[in-house]
């Protein structure tokens, strides 16, 4: 299911293409040249000094990891996140022999949206999610203490909507996309004067 966002002026398709989907096709697989693109992706995004604080734990659905990551869910998530075909957890290195890597949180959400932005290139759609458990994530892949996970994000095919099965979820999926109009989003001589 498609649902490009409605922009003023044309934006790149990935962007405009993008958006957050629950409903995985259980039968899909995300193939290891497709992992591998998601990967290089996330590794040539920018990052302050060139510390690249991003780091991520990955597993593709039918392998030990995806099981693990899957368990570190919450189980809003794990009610349809089992159906991606590969799960990611996003972890930021906060130190390196130089001391505190500034901006590290930054940079992981720059490598996150180049993964995703990468999905979406694939044909792949994204979903990124902050209901885990990052002691979980910790314990069970033996994170030192500077490696702090920060997002869990799903990428599979999709399917259609009614795999949610529970009404609710199927609506959510199938509602419009909205955004903030830009006159709230962009200021220029002074907060809330819009900018456009």
């Amino acid at each position: 299911m498609r649902k490009p966002a409605e922009t003023s002026v044309p934006v790149a398709p990935a962007i405009a293409e993008r958006w957050s989907p629950r409903a995985f096709d259980e039968t899909a697989t995300v193939s290891g040249e497709q992992l591998t693109a998601l990967l290089e992706a996330a590794r040539w995004a920018p990052s302050f000094g060139n510390t690249q604080p991003a780091r991520y734990l990955v597993g593709r659905r039918g392998e030990p990891a995806f099981t693990r990551i899957l368990g570190t869910l919450n189980s809003g998530n794990q009610a349809w996140a089992f159906r991606a075909g590969a799960l990611f957890i996003g972890v930021m290195v906060t130190t390196n022999e130089k001391g505190e890597v500034p901006y590290a949180e930054y940079g992981l959400g720059l490598a996150s949206e180049n993964l995703v932005l990468q999905a979406v290139e694939l044909g792949l759609i994204a979903h990124q999610m902050a209901g885990f458990s990052p002691d979980a994530v910790g314990t069970e892949f033996g994170l030192p203490g500077d490696a702090i996970p920060r997002v869990a994000i799903a990428v599979g095919s999709p399917a259609d909507a009614a795999v949610l099965a529970d009404p609710r979820r199927v609506e959510r999926e199938l509602a419009a996309r909205r955004r903030l109009p830009l006159a709230e989003f962009a200021f220029g001589d002074g907060w809330g004067t819009p900018a456009l």
